[in-house]
């Protein structure tokens, strides 16, 4: 099977530390939906109960959720400002390159097509590696009263950044 997503992720999942312990391929080849005889594909891009620098996921918050959907569009070259997300969110970088850094100085590179389960809580930064912009699309698991983004140290929320 090829691995879109991170080593780490696909390293996670491969050893069943996934929410399902069933292999990625049995996952991967219907997933629930009933139409691989119809030729449906799913496949899967990343499935965890950790972040992507392998941090377990907290529980969801409490309340009425709200769920976001963000296209997230970052010039070649800008770097965002550090943030944080109090809510979980996953993405998947649609175009260009993409670098994400923890304040460990943990990072990890993505390329078009690489699905990513962001830190939650943790203070990170994402740069656009360039020559195209950086496009992501952000999924963010959060309720009405808790923002997707905070920038570092300013306590503002950052309603249309990301990573």
């Amino acid at each position: 099977m090829r691995c879109r997503v991170l080593p780490v992720l696909c390293s996670l999942v491969g050893l069943g530390l996934g929410s399902l312990n069933l292999p990625l391929s049995a996952r991967a080849a219907d997933d629930g939906h009933g139409g691989s005889d119809t030729g449906v594909q799913v496949e899967t891009l990343v499935r965890s109960n950790r972040a992507w620098n392998g941090s377990l996921l907290p529980a969801y918050p409490s309340g009425q959720p709200l769920v976001s959907v963000l296209r997230i569009t970052i010039p070649a070259g800008v770097a965002l400002a550090p943030h944080h997300h109090p809510v979980i969110n996953a993405g998947v970088l649609l175009q260009g390159r993409l670098q994400v850094v923890s304040a460990s100085g943990e990072s990890r590179n993505l390329q078009a097509g690489d699905g990513l389960i962001e830190l939650v809580n943790q203070v990170h930064h994402g740069t656009s590696l360039g020559p195209e912009p950086a496009v992501i699309l952000v999924v963010y698991a959060g309720t009405a009263d808790l923002p997707t983004t905070v920038r570092d140290g300013q306590g503002s929320t950052m309603p249309s950044a990301g990573l």
